[in-house]
């Protein structure tokens, strides 16, 4: 008697037979780098396929063995493309990273596990920055939405400890040099608050290293807080608690795949743990009402309600 095969074996099968593909496009997927990047290794040596220096156009299938520099790269996860989605509520004080030799908290720890992909973090928030963090199991999309080239804009709410004039916010948005090239805000709006301690939204359409913090330090004020609240088409719900994590809907999915040029995917059905995990979550929310859920004098770190914008790259409200 046969038995029956399980949507994970299924899906193992269909890896399985899977032809061969360009070796940049299979390391794209694997997260390893962008396409344009695994191209420039392969040209300087660097890249290597069962222990011959790679050509420019090689393909690539399961069983072969891929380095890097001499490290061994899994692609037996990149042949077939499954792209899902999470959004996580950052915390202060995790790292952007899979392991910290400090033996401090990453955002990886609360994220749940996968049996044949992994996530894959679409830029990195610093330890002090808080908010939406986006991860991924597909290396091209997550390269593709930090890459400047696809001009994928970043929102933010920033608590400004200093005066802050007009003029500054002018030079803001015209450009600032700071010690690794031109920056600027293409767009920054008041948020709340009064006198030297004052709530901003800005956006830009870079991830550079605290980019955001350094913008502001150049002007003489210092940034006493500073939240991600939208990443491309992607906000940070209000009903997602700090450290919590949500996977996108076929819906958002796809508005990032299309934000970058990719052809949307379908998302593969979740396994019988997943789903029962998930309608645990669900039942927790049940009578839970969001609301604003602010204190007396506490500012909003939502974008402000003002006018739809017209200009690419300004705030953006919720639909």
């Amino acid at each position: 008697m046969t038995a029956k095969r399980g949507p994970d074996d299924r899906s193992r099968s269909t890896r399985n037979k899977q032809p061969p593909e360009r070796l940049q496009k299979v390391l794209s997927r694997a997260g390893v780098g962008s396409r344009r990047q695994v191209d420039a290794w392969v040209e300087e040596g660097r890249v290597t396929v069962n222990g011959d220096t790679a050509v420019p156009g090689q393909k690539v299938g399961l069983g072969d063995e891929v380095r890097v520099d001499g490290r061994v790269i899994g692609i037996e996860n990149a042949q077939a493309p499954v792209r899902r989605v999470l959004m996580y509520n950052k915390p202060e004080g995790e790292v952007t990273t899979r392991s910290d030799p400090e033996g401090r908290p990453t955002v990886f720890d609360r994220l749940p596990s996968l049996p044949d992909q992994r996530w894959i973090a679409v830029g990195r928030l610093d330890l002090t920055t808080s908010g939406l963090l986006l991860f991924t199991t597909d290396g091209e999309l997550a390269n593709r939405l930090m890459h400047p080239s696809h001009e994928v804009d970043r929102e933010y709410a920033v608590r400004v400890f200093g005066e802050v004039d007009d003029d500054m916010i002018q030079r803001l948005l015209d450009g600032v040099l700071l010690e690794d090239g031109m920056a600027r805000f293409s767009d920054v709006q008041p948020a709340g608050g009064s006198g030297i301690n004052r709530w901003f939204h800005v956006v830009l359409f870079e991830g550079r290293n605290r980019e955001v913090r350094r913008l502001w330090e150049s002007q003489g004020v210092q940034v006493s807080r500073l939240k991600r609240v939208r990443f491309g088409p992607s906000f940070l719900p209000s009903r997602l608690p700090v450290g919590r994590w949500e996977e996108l809907d076929q819906k958002g999915v796809d508005a990032l795949s299309r934000k970058v040029g990719l052809e949307p995917l379908k998302i593969p059905a979740k396994t019988p743990e997943e789903q029962t995990h998930q309608r645990r979550r669900q039942r927790k929310r049940q009578g839970h009402s969001p609301g604003s859920g602010l204190k007396k004098g506490q500012v909003t770190t939502r974008p402000p309600r003002r006018q739809p914008a017209r200009r690419k790259g300004n705030i953006k409200r919720r639909r």
